[in-house]
């Protein structure tokens, strides 16, 4: 038994004298204008702030060659992300490239160029005109010919981005299993978000690459206390029961640092923490990881992998808030504040 303890203690030593092993940071994609000022900010500041993982929404705004009719407005060549590919590697930072899956297929009144292109993919097809009465879109998980068509964006945006890993979103899924769906209707929510992430997360398998994803929709909103933001109200939470546990689930909370973290590793998943715009909320996040690693077995805490403070905003006004600059976006200067105060404090104790 005294030898038991003693190795425990010795292997937690060991994980809690290492550095947290993702202190990321999530950014939207850069303008086509704003290409020299993102490498600019990634050689220079993301070294110097210890960032080592750059998760980047690209979603429809590269030039994708095998479906050009879902490139979005202002689209990044493949030259362009090439210039952040090697600006990434001469920081020594981990290039992570996102495209929204399943939820957000719109926002506001824009309908995004997937359901703009191929109107057959909608879980609600005729329904809310402009998109009135809803949050955002969903595509069907059920329909035939979706899963080949997002693939090719998948695989066309890893290979360019060079990446072994791939974050696909998946986050405030309010539409599925809908009436209005021939395929969906009726069925078990959570089954329905099971077997997309399975779907997604075993193509990317396939070519050795990790997925990444948001995960509130694992999370039960009466449980918790979340709310049905951060976590689930119609019932998709018990999926995670459902998925491979090779998948690394980012936990997004903005308003309270709710404990949920260690939930994720105690089930068998690997779990970033992800903070935005609140300094103490991303502090207490890192100190709920830090006392995870700390306390736990060997297992859960080597699953707390560390941080990915998120943006919300486009790059120039976060690059304008972090180095002072005038900036009308409070998003901006809050999110700045906050990654400052929490990189200061990774710096203090990796």
């Amino acid at each position: 038994m005294k030898t038991a303890l003693c190795c425990l203690l010795s292997c937690t030593a060991a994980l809690m004298s290492q550095s947290l092993p993702v202190r990321g940071l999530h950014l939207r994609a850069p303008l086509t204008g704003e290409i020299p000022l993102t490498e600019k900010f990634i050689r220079e500041v993301l070294p110097k702030e210890g960032v080592n993982v750059l998760v980047m929404a690209f979603g429809y705004r590269y030039q994708y060659s095998k479906h050009p009719e879902v490139v979005d407005k202002d689209p990044l060549s493949r030259d362009d992300i090439k210039r952040l590919v090697a600006a990434c590697r001469e920081a020594n930072v981990k290039l992570i490239p996102q495209i929204n899956m399943l939820g957000h297929q719109s926002w506001g009144k824009e309908t995004s160029p997937l359901l703009r292109a191929h109107p057959e993919f909608d879980e609600t097809p005729g329904a809310y005109p402009g998109n009135q009465g809803i949050y955002c879109r969903s595509y069907c998980p059920l329909h035939p010919q979706v899963h080949p068509f997002v693939f090719d964006l998948i695989d066309e945006l890893a290979e360019v981005c060079e990446s072994d890993a791939f974050h696909v979103g998946m986050d405030e899924v309010f539409l599925l299993g809908e009436e209005q769906c021939p395929r969906c209707r009726g069925r078990n929510k959570a089954e329905l978000f099971a077997g997309e992430v399975r779907t997604l997360r075993d193509h990317l398998a396939a070519s050795n690459r990790t997925m990444w994803m948001w995960g509130d929709r694992f999370l039960d909103a009466a449980t918790t206390g979340c709310g049905k933001w951060e976590a689930a109200e119609n019932g998709t939470a018990p999926a995670l029961a459902a998925v491979p546990k090779d998948i690394v689930v980012c936990d997004w909370h903005y308003e309270a640092a709710h404990p949920t973290a260690p939930y994720f590793a105690l089930q068998g998943f690997r779990v970033v923490s992800s903070p935005w715009r609140k300094a103490g909320v991303a502090l207490r996040q890192v100190d709920t990881i830090r006392l995870a690693r700390m306390n736990s077995s060997p297992a859960v805490a080597s699953r707390m992998l560390g941080v990915l403070h998120t943006t919300w905003c486009g790059v120039g006004a976060f690059v304008r808030a972090y180095y002072g600059e005038k900036e009308e976006d409070q998003r901006a200067l809050e999110s700045a504040m906050a990654f400052k105060a929490l990189s200061a404090e990774l710096r203090k104790q990796p």
